[in-house]
Formats: C-alpha cells, structure tokens, sequence
C-alpha cells in the first residue's frame, strides 16, 4: 500500500534530519486528535531537530479514534501538518511518535504498562473540557459515570483521569519516579484543574497515594494557541493532493501558533523553547488573554454567526457587521478584563487577521459544541468583571443568548439542527414546556453546572440576557449584532 511509510515525498516537503533512532519515548499522551497533532507535537518535532535529547511520542486514544491509530500504525506512526493562509502553504512531515495504543484494540493494561516505562517523564492530554470530569467550579464531578467507574474498580480504569491514577499507583508501587502531567487543553488554568481533579480522584481511591502524588507529581499549566479545523472530506483530498497518496492521519491548520508553558516538570522536559515556546513562571495572565480575546469572540461569532447561516468563522469576518462586534468585544469588554503587559489592541488586529483567513473553514457548527463547558472561561467569567466595575457587556449578553437559541436544535432558516453538548439532556429538560422568551431564559440560567448561582443571582445579568435574547428572538441574529455596533 501506497503511504508515508513506504512512499519518497514531494520535494517541498519540510522534513527534520535528526536520526529517528535516536528517539527515546519519554512522552506518552493521551489524545491524538487534530489539535495535538498540529501543536504539540509538531513543536515536539521541531525541539528534536536542534535539540541533543531526542523525545518520542507514545499516541493513545482511550475512547473512540481507533481508526486513526490503526492508519497511524500503517505508515509507521509519520503524518503531515500543512499550515496554509491565503498567500502560503507549507507541508511537514511529523517524525516524532514512536508508538501508539488503544486500550479497545492492545488492552487498559498495554496503556498503563506504557505509562509506567521508567523512562516516561511526562504524561500530556487533549481530552476537551468534558474529558476532566468536573464541574463548573472545577471540582472533580464524583457523580459522573466514568468517575464512578473508576472508584469501583481502580485497576481498570475508565476515565483518563483514573488511567493516570492507577499509572501512577503502579510507579509508586514499583519504586520508579512520577511523571509531571502537561494539560495542553484550552482550558484556564489547565495544570490546576487537571492537578486537582487527580488528586481529588486519588484521595477517594487511597488517601496515602493521594497523598504521595501530591508530595511527587507536578501539573504545569499551559496557554496553547492555534486554529485547527476539524477535517473534512476536503481538507483530506487537498492533503493527498499535495502528497500524491492518502494521509488518513494528516491536518490542515494556520500558520500561526503559539504556546506558554509553566515551567514545572518533575523529570525534566524537551526544550521546546528551541521551536519558540514560552517556558514562564506564571501562565495564567497569557490563558485569559487568549481564551477571553480569541476564544471569547470565537463562540460568539460561532453562535450569533451561526444563527446569522453564516457556515465558518472567515464568512462571518467577510460581513462587516460581525467584524466590527468581533472587534468591539475584543478591545471594549475582554481586553479591560486582562492583565498583561502585551499591546492589546495589535493582538486584536492579529486575532481578526486570523479569523479572516478563508483557506482554513473553521465551521461555526464545530466551534459552538460543548457549548455548557466554554461558557464560564469565555464569557462569564469576564461578565462577573464588568458587573464589579459597574461596566457594560452587551456583546457578552450577547454571546449567552446566542448560545440559547443555538442549543433549541434550529438553524437560521429554522430547520433541525443537531446540538452536540455533555449537558444536553439537563438542557433539553430544562426547556420542555417552556414558551416566553423570559421563560427560557430562566431555564437555562437554572442550571448551575454551567451558570454560577451568585452570578444569576445579579439582576443585572439576567436582565441583559433576556434582552439580547428578546431582541435575536424579535429581529435575528444579524440585526441584533447590528444594533450592537450602532450603540442602540
């Protein structure tokens, strides 16, 4: 079969030198999905390039994805990143992954064993937001099924949490060193949450393990930053254009990319400074940037722009009534919420550049899942500062009422719609019956596993949501967003 593994490449294919025999696997992670294989490896191929210690990648799918491993294993664990704007395009091979694992396909115990090589020194995750089992005030969430799984029965774990648990109980009771575990998912304060919800799991499981990861095992944080779409039949016939075969495993992404690491590792780490990370002291003003100003305008332009029939982020930048909220939100209701030294408003002007890049068709449908779990860091969080200071935040009214009409399974021409969300029951039950616009508000607000009690308490709030509300309910998406430029 014709593939990267057996296949010589185009020559404009970027390719690193350093002799793949020399890589050690000293990073097992969990979730080999397009953004990991875009970002973290990518500069984990890059560091090795100029770096003396190589580091392998051990790719593991716990749920679903059993396809990709296996096309992964085909063409011995190489793929592509192709990083395309609308003037460029550039194709790399990723060299990095030295083996892969499904618990469905080799076994639970295949990944723990891996997980508890001594020469493991860090275990990292893109799990989304609802892989960490928690609730909105980021505590472990001991009512959640897998959760529950995992304290009936440790040693066979279904949560990733529970599989790094038992990991680690394994390494301790074998005398090998912890592991430090690098979140790389957007979520604000990624370390302390995944830090918290281990611990949280691993008290309840054995108190003096719990104990014993506390006292060992670091959770550094980090800012991860980089559009990468979900693939799609097209996105895929353009790969296997550029290479003359099929890449299964391969992704299309923008150029731009960053990341901000919390410089906390218990076995050391790569130098991925040398592909130009940030290792810093204290991540968290730079994941309030990013999730507020780029990720913020992101779930506001996917639920108002969606509601709007515009299909990706890059149609909502060509109607200029969503460009200019777009940029309103950014400078006027997330950028007075931060706290870093950068030019805010350049990085503004950069986001939109961004955002505007038609050869990356980021879906606003994609982007608007799991809604219930991005509300809180992207916008309520911000809502909570402004309501302090006495300020206004229509745009962010704005994106909580688009998510509501966003979440009644209905597009712009009012046609089914499907809603992809883990609180989408609790969501559903809580709109049956329900009739007036202030009656569904209400509902929503309800449920406090995605809207915090003392922030619905503030009349404020409730009473700018159910306008933004009533007004996408009376005039549409677009007119509303309209009328929020004009100062109406």
């Amino acid at each position: 079969m014709t593939s990267l593994a057996t296949q010589a490449l185009p020559s404009q294919i970027l390719q690193t030198t350093y002799d793949r025999s020399e890589l050690k696997t000293r990073i097992v992670h969990l979730g080999f999905g397009a953004f990991h294989r875009g970002h973290m490896a990518l500069y984990n191929e890059l560091t090795n390039e100029t770096a003396a210690d190589k580091w392998g990648i051990c790719e593991v799918n716990l749920v679903g994805g059993e396809d990709a491993i296996e096309a992964l294993r085909q063409q011995d664990h190489l793929y592509t990143v192709t990083e395309k704007s609308d003037s460029s395009l550039s194709t790399r091979l990723i060299r990095c992954v030295t083996s892969s694992l499904h618990p469905t396909m080799d076994g639970m115990q295949a990944v723990l064993e891996a997980m508890c090589d001594e020469d493991i020194r860090i275990v990292s995750l893109t799990i989304t937001e609802k892989g960490y089992c928690s609730d909105a005030s980021g505590e472990l969430n001991f009512n959640n099924p897998f959760i529950q799984g995992d304290l009936e029965d440790p040693q066979n774990p279904k949560s990733a949490l529970g599989v790094i648990v038992e990991a680690l109980r394994l390494r301790r009771e074998r005398g090998l060193a912890p592991f430090s575990v690098l979140s790389c998912d957007n979520i604000p304060e990624n370390g302390h949450l995944i830090g918290n919800c281990v611990k949280a799991l691993s008290n309840r499981i054995d108190a003096e393990l719990g104990a014993w990861i506390a006292q060992n095992v670091s959770f550094p944080s980090t800012m991860v930053d980089r559009i990468v779409p979900a693939m799609t039949p097209e996105s895929h016939a353009e790969v296997t254009a550029i290479l003359g075969f099929e890449d299964p495993c391969g992704i299309v992404c923008e150029p731009f990319r960053q990341w901000v690491v919390e410089d906390n590792f218990v076995k050391g780490r790569p130098q991925w400074e040398q592909a130009d990370a940030m290792l810093v002291g204290d991540v968290l003003p730079y994941e309030e940037m990013k999730l507020r100003m780029l990720n913020g305008t992101h779930s506001f332009l996917a639920y108002s722009g969606f509601m709007a029939g515009h299909e990706t982020i890059s149609d909502c930048m060509a109607d200029e009534v969503f460009a200019k909220a777009a940029r309103k939100l950014m400078l006027e209701e997330q950028a007075p919420t931060l706290r870093v030294p950068d030019d805010l408003e350049k990085y503004a002007d950069l986001l939109l550049g961004r955002f505007a890049n038609t050869s990356i068709r980021h879906r606003t449908w994609q982007i608007a899942m799991d809604g219930s779990q991005k509300l809180p860091q992207r916008a309520l969080d911000s809502i909570r500062f402004h309501i302090s200071k006495g300020n206004s935040f229509v745009c962010l009214a704005t994106s909580v009422a688009a998510w509501m009409t966003y979440v009644q399974g209905k597009d712009s021409k009012g046609e089914a719609n499907e809603v992809v969300d883990p609180l989408l029951p609790e969501i559903q039950s809580a709109l049956e019956g329900k009739k007036t616009n202030d009656e569904v508000v209400d509902a929503l607000l309800s449920i406090n596993k995605i809207f915090y009690p003392e922030l619905v308490a503030q009349a404020v709030f409730v009473d700018a949501v159910k306008s933004a509300y009533g007004s996408i309910a009376e005039r549409g998406s677009r007119a509303h967003v309209q009328s929020l430029i004009a100062g109406e």
